[in-house]
C-alpha cells in the first residue's frame, strides 16, 4: 500500500479490540493499579455498557498530581475526560487522526453501527501524516477563517483527489472523501459567515443539501444543490435576518468556486427558502400535481439531508413525505417515467455511442447515460416500501433485504453504479487536469478496450432495470 493509501485504512482493521475498563465509581488507585499491570496509558470507563469516559495518564498528572491532591480520596468519575470521543469501527484512519488533531487528544474509542464500545484506536497506530492527505486539508478547512481562504482551499481539494485518484486509491474511498471534504468546507464557511455577521441569528433552522451531495454521492461538485427550512413561528426580524444570511452565505459560495445551481435549487432564491408547514406544504403540490417542473425539483429535494442546523425538521420531512406516499404511486411513475427516458447510448451491435456533434463530440455524458437512471429509479422504489436510507448503496440493500430485488440483481445494479461513478469521477479529473470546470462528459477516446467493455457491461445492466422499472411502475398506463 502507497504512503498516500494508507489513509484510507479501515479504523477496523487497525483498533485495539481488547479494552481495559473501570467502573467510573473505582476508587482511583485502583485504576492506576489496573494500568501499571497492563503497562498501559490509559483505561476507558463503563458503566454497564456504556461507556461514558476515559482516564489517561494525562489526567492523572494534571488533574492529581499538579494540583497536589490526595488520589486515595477520588474515584475514576471525578478525574475522567468525559464523553469518551469516538469514531465508527467504519470509519477511515484519516477521519480518526483529523478527531484526534482536532480535539488534542492521542486516542479514540471506537464503535459499531449502533454505537457500542468495540475498541480503541490511537495515534500511535497510525503513520507519520504525509504532506498531502486528506487529513490535513481537513484539518486546514477546520482552520480557515476566509471565504478566500477557503476558495484556495477547494483548489487545493481538487488537486488532492487528482493526486490520490492516480496513487490508485478505489473509487468508492475517493467518493467518500469529496463527500466528507465537502461537509466539512460548507459547515466551516456556514461559520465564518454567521460569526462575522450574524451572531444572533435563530438556531431554529436547518440547512439542508439536495440531490447527489444529499445521498453523499457527489463527486467533484459541478454546482450546488441546498434549501433550507425553518420554524413555523420565527418573527419577522428572525427571518428577515435569515433571508440576509442565506443570501450572503450563497453569495460566498459561489465566490469559493462552487457554481449556483442552474435550476436555482439554492437556499439564497425564497421558493428554496421556507417553513416547515410551507415545506409540507409544497410536498403535498408535487406529489398531487407531478409536472416535469414539479418531478425535477421534488426528486431533489426528496434525497435531503442536514448538513448544519436541527436535524428535527429533516426527520419530519421525511416522515411526512414517507406517510403521503402510502397509496400514492403517480408521483413515483411519473418519477421513473422520467428516469427510464434516457435511454444508455448504445448502439445496434452492442457498442458505445458518444456524442455525435458539438464541443462533446466522442464524449459520453455518464450521469445521463446511466447514472440517473439507477439513482432515480432506487429512490423511486425505496420511497414506495417506505425505506428511508438515502444513499444508492443503502437503497439496495434495502430492497434486497425487503425480498423486491433478487440478490443477482442487487449486485449486478451495485456493480454497474461503481462503475458508472468511476468513470463520471475520472471525466471531472481529466476537465481539472485541463484546466476546466468538472463535468459529466467522457471521451471515449480515452478508454481502452477493457473500459470500454465495462462501459458497456454497465450500461447493459442500467437498460435492463429501467425495463424492470417499466414493470414494475406499470408505466404503460401513463400512456393511455
Amino acid at each position: 500500500m502507497s504512503a498516500e493509501n494508507v489513509f484510507f485504512t479501515p479504523i477496523s482493521r487497525i483498533y485495539q479490540r481488547e479494552v481495559v475498563t473501570c467502573h467510573p465509581d473505582q476508587p482511583l488507585l485502583e485504576v492506576a493499579g489496573l494500568m501499571r499491570a497492563h503497562n498501559i496509558s490509559s483505561v476507558v470507563v463503563c458503566e454497564g455498557k456504556e461507556a461514558v469516559g476515559i482516564l489517561t495518564d494525562r489526567d492523572l498528572r494534571n488533574k492529581v498530581v499538579a494540583p497536589a491532591l490526595d488520589p486515595q480520596t477520588l474515584c475514576a468519575r471525578e478525574v475522567m475526560s468525559s464523553p469518551l470521543v469516538s469514531i465508527r469501527e467504519d470509519g477511515y484512519l484519516f477521519e480518526a487522526l483529523y478527531l484526534m488533531s482536532r480535539r488534542r487528544i492521542h486516542r479514540l474509542g471506537v464503535v459499531d453501527g449502533e454505537g457500542r464500545l468495540r475498541g480503541i484506536v490511537t495515534d500511535t497506530d497510525a503513520l507519520r501524516l504525509h504532506s498531502r492527505s486528506p487529513q490535513q486539508l481537513m484539518k486546514a478547512i477546520e482552520e480557515a477563517e476566509s471565504a478566500a481562504e477557503l476558495a484556495r482551499l477547494r483548489r487545493e481539494m481538487e488537486q488532492l483527489v487528482l493526486h490520490l485518484h492516480g496513487t490508485g486509491v478505489a473509487t468508492a474511498d475517493l467518493v467518500q472523501t469529496v463527500a466528507l471534504l465537502n461537509d466539512r468546507f460548507l459547515i466551516r464557511l456556514i461559520e465564518i459567515v454567521r460569526a462575522a455577521r450574524y451572531p444572533d441569528l435563530t438556531n431554529r433552522f436547518a440547512f439542508l443539501v439536495l440531490g447527489s451531495e444529499g445521498r453523499r454521492e457527489q463527486t467533484l461538485a459541478t454546482d450546488q444543490d441546498n434549501a433550507i427550512v425553518y420554524a413555523d413561528d420565527l418573527s419577522d426580524s428572525e427571518l428577515r435576518q435569515l433571508e440576509a444570511f442565506s443570501i450572503d452565505l450563497i453569495d460566498n459560495l459561489i465566490a469559493t468556486g462552487l457554481p449556483a445551481c442552474p435550476g436555482g435549487i439554492m437556499a439564497k432564491n425564497p421558493q428554496w427558502r421556507r417553513s416547515l408547514s410551507e415545506w409540507q406544504q409544497m410536498l403535498d403540490q408535487w406529489l398531487h400535481t407531478p409536472t416535469p417542473a414539479h418531478i425535477l425539483s421534488g426528486s431533489m429535494f426528496f434525497d435531503l439531508r442536514t448538513l448544519y442546523g436541527d436535524p428535527d425538521f429533516e426527520q419530519r420531512l421525511k416522515s411526512d413525505l414517507i406517510a403521503k406516499l402510502r397509496g400514492n404511486n403517480l408521483f413515483l411513475m411519473h418519477s421513473v417515467a422520467n428516469a427510464v427516458s434516457f435511454r444508455p447510448p448504445l448502439t445496434w451491435f452492442g457498442g458505445v455511442r458518444g456524442e455525435r456533434r458539438g464541443p462533446y463530440r466522442g464524449c459520453v455524458e455518464i450521469k445521463k447515460a446511466g447514472v440517473f437512471a439507477i439513482t432515480e429509479g432506487l429512490k423511486a422504489m425505496a420511497l414506495q416500501a417506505g425505506i428511508g436510507e438515502g444513499r444508492t448503496y443503502d437503497r439496495v440493500r434495502g430492497l434486497q433485504q425487503a425480498g423486491i430485488l433478487e440478490d443477482r440483481q442487487a449486485e449486478s445494479l451495485l456493480a454497474a453504479f461503481d462503475v458508472l461513478i468511476g468513470l463520471r469521477l475520472r471525466a471531472q479529473l481529466l476537465a481539472v487536469e485541463r484546466g476546466t470546470a468538472p463535468n459529466n462528459y467522457l471521451p471515449l477516446a480515452h478508454l481502452n478496450r477493457i473500459e470500454l467493455g465495462r462501459l458497456r457491461l454497465a450500461l447493459e445492466e442500467v437498460r435492463r432495470f429501467q425495463g424492470f422499472l417499466r414493470h414494475r411502475f406499470q408505466l404503460h398506463q401513463l400512456n393511455r
